[in-house]
């Protein structure tokens, strides 16, 4: 969008601030409006000339426990679990203290968007979840309804003002200088960039094992943030667990949002060019996009069928089996050899690996890959069975970094020492930390609510001169 409903543009941007946020996604709108709550002149600099970021190309689900969606739909889940999930799928790479931060204040920063506007579907079971804990909702309503709060409190934002440097006089931050070279000062710098997704030599120097995913993420994620903390001897971590996302149809489509789809959490299959699966289907999809990059010739498909496509969900992008079928993204065949013949995989293979999918499910057996579950530990698996069948051709894409600066329980940045650089805070993608050496899914848009929020709040708290 080039506007933003509700809170004023500035064109030319102001000598000095209270807080000084970057970037217009999650955590960068959720700083904002904290900041401008506790009574600071907040402005936003959005680098590109849309709000949104990685946040509206993202499937828009959030992880919660305890919610009021949850116990509507008899959902029993509890803080206890989400903290087990977290440290389980970061594999105990995370920072505990980050982890407990979330949990701690993950009910309320829910309620807090839902008190702004912010509502929210029907709860699914997503990867890394012990219980259906993800929450979808419209990303792009959430940002409009949180700017338009920060901007009845007197918050501003500029688009198409991109930042050049962190000021620092030695002893703290004290604003930024934009490309343009002219600067704004500031009581406090709140960095919510995003990730690096969009730059290949970043990708390159962090992520090789990437060489052959596919890129996509915010027009304007290039890793300006880390590179401007950096500059200033910000500490980084969790680089070396850079993952692609399974299931972004495999090349270039106007009907791709950016999400890919799962239906391997809903009943799906992942077979390679040779017509055999290659992992179990229930395991975190960014560990099922690495098992994919190994594949032949990368691109693998989701077989499923009819059984799996009644599940289809339209609000939920990564469900959205039908889109994908009226968008001519799937192959459908009446028969599993229809289907093996309209790939083009090897004559039998299809109908052997299904054959034994569905012979260890009528057995009760866990199959050769270890799969008793659809997604992560929820949900019965079900034979392959009901025509027609479909296929979707899936890739692994890097829609995010999840890794960065490091952080504290406080959202100040911290230097390779760990000390703080004094008035520089971040939050969301930017961050590294939190989610380790895995990933649950709703926890990147989750993080940049939950620790967003609490950086606006801290960052307003430094100490000023200036009466607002």
């Amino acid at each position: 969008m080039s506007s933003v409903p509700g809170l004023p543009v500035e064109t030319e941007p102001p000598e000095r601030v209270g807080v000084l946020v970057l970037g217009a996604g999650l955590a960068g709108c959720a700083a904002l409006l904290a900041a401008a709550e506790a009574g600071r002149y907040a402005l936003l600099l959005e680098k590109t000339g849309e709000i949104g970021g990685s946040t509206v190309k993202s499937a828009g689900l959030s992880a919660f426990a305890g919610s009021d969606e949850q116990a509507e739909q008899g959902i029993a889940d509890s803080v206890g679990l989400l903290r087990k999930d977290l440290v389980e799928v970061g594999r105990r790479r995370n920072d505990p203290a980050l982890v407990d931060l979330y949990c701690e204040h993950q009910l309320a920063t829910y309620r807090w968007l839902k008190e702004h506007g912010v509502r929210y579907g029907e709860i699914h079971a997503a990867s890394g979840q012990s219980a259906p804990r993800s929450h979808p909702a419209d990303t792009t309503r959430m940002l409009e309804l949180l700017l338009r709060a920060a901007g009845e409190l007197g918050a501003r934002i500029m688009l198409n003002a991109p930042a050049d440097r962190l000021l620092h006089d030695g002893g703290r931050v004290t604003g930024v200088r934009l490309a343009d070279g002219r600067e704004i000062l500031a009581d406090a710098v709140v960095v919510a960039t995003g990730g690096f997704s969009m730059n290949p030599d970043l990708l390159a120097t962090f992520a090789p094992q990437m060489e052959h995913a596919l890129r996509q993420g915010g027009a304007g994620n290039q890793g300006d943030g880390l590179k401007m903390a950096m500059a200033l001897g910000a500490g980084v971590r969790d680089t070396p667990y850079i993952k692609g996302t399974y299931g972004h149809f495999h090349v270039e489509h106007p009907d791709e949002d950016g999400t890919g789809i799962l239906a391997v959490y809903k009943g799906a299959i992942a077979v390679n060019r040779e017509g055999r699966r290659f992992v179990d289907e229930s395991r975190n999809y960014k560990e099922i996009g690495d098992a994919a990059l190994a594949q032949p010739g990368v691109t693998t498909w989701q077989v499923f069928d009819a059984r799996t496509m009644a599940l289809a969900n339209d609000e939920v992008p990564i469900y959205e089996f039908a889109g994908r079928e009226r968008a001519g993204m799937l192959l459908r065949a009446d028969t599993i050899a229809g289907l093996e013949a309209e790939i083009g995989l090897p004559e039998g293979s299809l109908r052997r690996t299904v054959a034994d999918y569905n012979a260890a499910i009528a057995s009760g057996r866990e199959d050769a890959f270890g799969r008793v579950h659809l997604s992560g530990g929820v949900g019965e698996r079900t034979p392959i069975d009901q025509p027609p069948f479909y296929a979707h051709p899936s890739g692994t894409v890097v829609l995010a970094t999840y890794c960065g600066l490091t952080v504290d329980t406080r959202m100040r940045v911290l230097d390779w020492w760990g000390e703080p650089i004094a008035r520089l805070y971040a939050a969301g993608e930017i961050t590294g930390g939190f989610h380790g050496a895995g990933y649950m899914t709703g926890t990147s848009i989750g993080k940049s609510g939950v620790f967003g929020r609490i950086a606006g709040r801290n960052a307003a708290g430094e100490e000023s001169e200036l009466q607002w």
